[in-house]
C-alpha cells in the first residue's frame, strides 16, 4: 500500500527501520544532561528560570526494531528520538542510533530512575546506559553498551515481554519458551522462576504499588501474582471463545487493583475490566471491529490506548470506556507499541512499517450544556415577544372599539 502524494504530519516520522517497541526517556535523564531545545548540555543552558522536561514541552522517545538477521539490508538498531510540543513535530532524523548488528532488539524496558534501558535479543537481554559525553562541545544524549552483562539472562533466548516496577527495584522477563522470572534490580537476584505456567509468555505488568504482577501467555490463563510470596493470587479466564493479547494495571484507586485486558471477543477488539485481587469481572466493551495489536494504559490511569493491525489508533475514557478519539490509519501498517508520556498529555506509537508517530491527546469540549441554554434563552426570548405582540393586538381592539 502507497501513501498518498499529500505530506505526512510533522508528529508522523518514518526513521527506516521496522519498530517494535517504543518508550518515553525518563524526565530526570533529559533534565539532567540536555538542553531541551538544542539536545546539548545544560550546563550551558539559563537556569534561571528551569522548568521540568514535559513542562517545557520537550520530550524524547526511544525506539527498538530492525529487519532481524539475514541480509535484507535493514539495520537493527535502539533510536533516540526528539518531539516538540510547540510545534507538535517529531525530529526528521534520529537524535541518537545505536546499532546492535544482526540481533533484533524485539522488546524494550527503560528503567524508570534513569538507569539505562534492556532490550530483548534473539538469544537473551543486552543493558544500555545514556552516554552523556561532557567533554564534548556539543553534549548529545545518546546510548552504549553497559557493561551490566545480565548474567541470570545470558542465553535465556528470545524473551518476548519486559517490565520495570514504578520503583525501578524488580524486573520481570517472560520468555518465548513460557518462563517467567522476576529479578531484583540490580543485583539480579532470582524472587520468582516459574517454567510451566504458559508455553509462551506474552506480556506482563506490574501494578503501581509493585506488589502484584500480571502475567499474560498461550496455554493458561491470565494469571496475578503475589510478588513478596512468589504465588498465584488469582487466575483470570476468557469465556465464550475470548482471546487475550495485552494486560496492564491502572493505578490504584480506592485500594481496587484494576486490571485490564485487551482481547478479541465474538471477532471485535475489546476491553475487559477485573478487579485483579479477588478475580472478579468488573466489565467489557466492544472497542474496535479489529484486533487489538498494541496496548497501554496512562500513567494517570485515566485513559486507555489501543492499537490494530490496520494501523489505527483507538484512545478511550477508562471511566466509561467511552472513544475519546480515534485516528483511522495513523500508519500504514501493524501498530507494535504504545506509550503514554509520564505526564498522560501525549501517545507515542510505532509500527512494523517504520514510522513513529506522536499524538496530543486533547479533551472534546463539551459543549452539550451550553447549546441547551442557549436554546432555552431563544425560546423564552421569541415566548417573550409573542406575549408582547398579542398585548399590542389587544391595545389595538380595545382602541378600536372604543372608537
Amino acid at each position: 500500500m502507497v501513501r498518498s502524494a499529500v505530506a505526512d504530519p510533522p508528529n508522523l516520522k518514518k526513521y527506516g527501520v521496522p519498530a517494535y517497541s517504543v518508550a518515553w526517556i525518563p524526565p530526570n535523564v533529559i533534565k539532567s544532561g540536555l538542553n531541551q531545545t538544542t539536545g546539548e548540555s545544560s550546563d550551558n543552558a539559563d537556569s534561571s528560570t528551569p522548568q521540568p522536561p514535559e513542562q517545557s514541552g520537550e520530550h524524547y522517545l526511544a525506539i527498538a526494531g530492525g529487519g532481524g538477521e539475514g541480509s535484507s539490508g535493514i539495520p537493527n538498531a535502539v533510536l533516540l528520538a526528539h518531539f516538540d510540543d510547540a510545534s507538535n513535530s517529531l525530529s526528521d532524523q534520529p537524535v541518537g542510533k545505536l546499532g546492535t548488528n544482526s540481533e533484533l532488539p524485539y522488546r524494550m524496558a527503560l528503567h524508570p530512575g534513569g538507569e539505562g534501558l534492556i532490550c530483548a535479543m534473539p538469544k537473551g537481554c543486552r543493558c544500555f546506559e545514556w552516554d552523556q559525553n561532557k567533554s564534548a562541545e556539543n553534549r548529545k544524549l545518546g546510548l552504549k553498551v553497559s557493561d551490566n552483562t545480565l548474567r541470570k539472562l545470558e542465553g535465556a533466548g528470545q524473551q518476548l515481554a519486559l517490565a520495570f516496577d514504578n520503583d525501578g527495584t524488580m524486573l520481570a522477563v517472560g520468555g518465548e519458551d513460557g518462563n517467567l522470572r522476576v529479578v531484583k534490580w540490580p543485583s539480579m537476584e532470582i524472587i520468582l522462576n516459574s517454567t510451566k505456567d504458559y508455553s509462551t509468555v506474552k506480556d506482563l505488568h506490574f501494578s503501581s504499588d509493585g506488589k502484584l504482577l500480571v502475567s499474560l501467555g498461550s496455554g493458561g490463563p491470565c494469571r496475578v501474582w503475589d510478588v513478596s510470596s512468589s504465588t498465584v493470587l488469582t487466575s483470570l479466564s476468557s469465556k465464550n471463545g475470548e482471546v487475550f493479547s495485552s494486560c496492564r494495571f491502572s493505578p490504584i484507586n480506592d485500594g481496587t487493583h484494576v486490571l485490564y485486558i485487551a482481547g478479541m471477543t465474538d471477532k471485535v477488539g475489546s476491553i475487559l475490566t477485573w478487579d485483579a485481587k479477588t478475580g472478579a469481572r468488573m466489565g467489557s466493551k466492544h472497542i474496535i471491529r479489529d484486533a487489538i495489536s498494541a496496548f497501554n494504559v496512562s500513567t494517570d490511569g485515566k485513559l486507555v490506548a489501543c492499537g490494530t493491525p490496520s494501523g489505527d489508533i483507538v484512545i478511550v475514557k477508562s471511566t466509561n470506556m467511552q472513544i475519546l478519539s480515534m485516528i483511522k490509519k495513523a500508519h500504514l501498517g501493524i501498530v507494535t507499541s504504545l506509550a503514554f508520556s509520564h505526564d498522560s498529555r501525549v501517545l507515542a506509537s510505532v509500527s512494523f512499517d517504520s514510522s513513529a508517530r506522536v499524538t496530543v491527546i486533547e479533551e472534546k469540549q463539551k459543549s452539550g450544556g451550553l447549546s441547551l441554554w442557549i436554546a432555552l434563552l431563544f425560546i423564552i426570548l421569541a415566548i417573550a415577544a409573542y406575549s408582547l405582540k398579542l398585548q399590542d393586538i389587544d391595545k389595538l381592539k380595545l382602541s378600536f372599539l372604543q372608537n
